[in-house]
Parts: C-alpha cells; sequence; structure tokens
C-alpha cells in the first residue's frame, strides 16, 4: 500500500459508534502551508464519512469519483469503494493521483488506495498519513484500556497524540460521527 505523508486521519468504531476525525495541516515540503484544511467529509445526508490524506486536488477528484459511484450503487459504500478502487488503478489518469481515503458508514470502516486496495481493518480502527501508525497505536491502546471513552473520545485524543509527535500533523482537529 503506498504511504501518504503530511496529515494524519483516523478512523475508529467502538461501541456502536464510529468517529473519523482529521488534523487540519497542509504542508509544502517543510512548511505549514495551510493550518485549517477541512479533511473529512459527509456524503449521502451524512450516513458515509470520508477522510483523505495526500494531495488535497487529488483527494478533491477521488471524492468526487467516490460520490459518483455511491450514487451509481445505491449508496453502498463498500461497492462504491471497490469500484473507486477498481477505476483508480486502471484508469490512465487516475492512476497519477497521490491521495488515500477512509470511508465510514455505520455498518465499518475501509481504507482506499491507488494500488487496488480495499481494506477493512480487523482491529475497527484505520490510520493513514504521515502520523498513522501514532494516531492507530494510541487508539488500539485506548479502545481496549480506556472502556470509559466513546469512539469520538478515543479519535480525538489519538489525533492529539500524533500531532505531539509528527511534525506534518497539528492540533487543528475536525471529527465526525455515526451512529
Amino acid at each position: 500500500m503506498q504511504k501518504i505523508h503530511a496529515t494524519t486521519v483516523l478512523a475508529v468504531k467502538h461501541k456502536g459508534k464510529i468517529a473519523i476525525g482529521a488534523d487540519g495541516q497542509a504542508s509544502m515540503g517543510n512548511t505549514v502551508a495551510k493550518s485549517n484544511v477541512r479533511k473529512v467529509r459527509k456524503m449521502q445526508d451524512g450516513n458515509i464519512l470520508v477522510g483523505f490524506a495526500g494531495s488535497t486536488a487529488d483527494a478533491f477528484t477521488l471524492i468526487e469519483r467516490f460520490e459518483e459511484k455511491l450514487s451509481a450503487y445505491g449508496n453502498n459504500m463498500r461497492r462504491a469503494a471497490i469500484e473507486l478502487a477498481k477505476d483508480w488503478r486502471t484508469d490512465r489518469y487516475l492512476r497519477k493521483l497521490e491521495a488515500m481515503l477512509i470511508t465510514c458508514d455505520k455498518d465499518g470502516i475501509l481504507v482506499v488506495s491507488g494500488t487496488g486496495d480495499v481494506l477493512e481493518p480487523d482491529s475497527d480502527v484505520a490510520a493513514i498519513g504521515s502520523g498513522s501508525m501514532y494516531a492507530q497505536a494510541a487508539a488500539l491502546a485506548l479502545q481496549k484500556h480506556a472502556q470509559d471513552l466513546d469512539a469520538e473520545a478515543i479519535v480525538k485524543e489519538s489525533l492529539h497524540i500524533a500531532a505531539d509527535i509528527c511534525i506534518y500533523t497539528n492540533h487543528n482537529i475536525i471529527i465526525e460521527t455515526i451512529g
């Protein structure tokens, strides 16, 4: 799977609720270009959530295509993600896009990449971006040991931990939930 840097996106399913969040930093090389980019989007009246890492313009292109696939396949997130991954891998134009997506609906979380991957995490935690491993590790620990936290609180705390470690991740966090 391709490695996208310069952001952190995290999705967690916990106690019947799904939360997805991202930091707001956009970097150009080693410079912060913008600190409040909205990398999480609601779709289909809030029934589907999408987060992106990578080139913003490329991600917007993919999100538009994903929305088209959702419409074509009756808002079936899983089917739309698979069809997007197929197109992304085979289309000459899409193949050059440098981004990754996490998609969520009430039933689960998927990671979609340009290499044709559509992955459902075993642990109900998915992360992409440069701070992804920090956020994922924190979320797994909190999910296991902090039973008083809900999905949104786990995402928030995990993203703050990643922002403390990853120079391409800031504390300007946006979180959306389902369930």
